[in-house]
């Protein structure tokens, strides 16, 4: 396969031909073009006709005498070989690669380029990342806590990138306690304030003074009666027997 393109390197050209004059360029040029399309010697015989440059026969040769080296079998140029050389090259190595494709079974690997990256054998597959193994464990939703909050809270802690575990949820389940509430009545808190996590300081950071104050009497009656929010209705207490205890 002859040439159909090569690179053309600006400075070094402009470099080596700044003194010609513009129909010595075009000439060059030409000769250029003619040398790597036929990828052979020029004979200096009638080259002037070749290049469509008949009425400037006498600069077509004197670029021809001073820039290509006569031979034996014509005018040639080491520069432009090389160039040619490495084209040859390009190209055979394109053939066998296309060779390798072809003569390979249809259920063959690709072969990889030299320091090219492992890649997967047929048995074993790139994990992506719609192929990693998604984690199926789920968290079953606690006795006291109904499904419309804990979709709620499912949903809430998806929204905010945290993982439901066990383990964030026996978190939350001992801070309500300390906060004299339910799971439920945390959960439902975290829903309308966005929290992921729950702290009983936080629940007592966000009391009124009246609630603080209902709060700390409902801590003292626990032993009393059964655990209730602080902004549940006042919590009855026994004066007499608190007095007595």
């Amino acid at each position: 396969m002859l040439m159909h393109y090569f690179q053309f390197h600006i400075g070094d050209y402009k470099s080596h031909t700044h003194h010609l004059t513009v129909i010595e360029d075009i000439a060059y040029r030409r000769l250029l073009d003619h040398y790597y399309l036929h990828e052979a010697p020029i004979k200096q015989r009638d080259i002037a006709r070749q290049i469509g440059m008949r009425d400037h026969e006498q600069e077509v040769l004197s670029v021809l005498n001073e820039f290509f080296v006569s031979t034996d079998k014509g005018f040639v140029s080491a520069r432009a070989d090389e160039e040619i050389a490495k084209y040859r090259e390009m190209v055979d190595a394109g053939k066998r690669g296309a060779a390798k494709r072809w003569l390979s079974p249809p259920d063959a690997p690709p072969i990889p380029p030299p320091n090219a990256t492992p890649i997967a054998t047929i048995n074993q597959e790139p994990l992506t990342t719609n192929h990693k193994p998604k984690n199926t464990k789920t968290v079953a939703p606690p006795n006291g806590v109904t499904e419309s909050v804990w979709q709620d809270w499912l949903k809430l802690r998806k929204e905010k990138k945290a993982a439901v575990t066990q383990t964030a949820l026996d978190g939350i389940e001992r801070e309500a306690k300390k906060a004299g509430v339910s799971l439920q009545t945390a959960l439902e808190t975290c829903c309308a304030r966005g929290w992921t996590g729950f702290k009983a300081t936080w629940m007592e950071e966000k009391m009124t003074p009246a609630q603080k104050a209902q709060n700390n009497m409902h801590q003292l009656t626990r032993g009393l009666s059964a655990p209730k929010p602080f902004w549940a209705k006042p919590v009855e207490v026994d004066n007499d027997r608190l007095l007595q205890s």
